[in-house]
């Protein structure tokens, strides 16, 4: 059957078990790569804040 322009094609079987296996590796990139990066900016900001809010030398 001819397929119209602009008219999306019907989802096959192979498609959406391509489609849920990229969805799977991005959740796993998620856990490899965004997680530790936000935990690095974190523990950055706490270490600045500790360096700028600790009392000076008292002479």
């Amino acid at each position: 059957m001819r397929q119209l322009k602009g008219k999306p094609k019907k989802e096959t079987s192979r498609d959406k078990k391509e489609r849920k296996q990229a969805m799977q590796e991005a959740r796993q990139q998620v856990s490899t790569v965004v997680v530790p990066t936000l935990a690095f900016l974190v523990l950055l900001i706490v270490v600045f804040v500790y360096v700028a809010t600790r009392p000076g030398d008292v002479e």
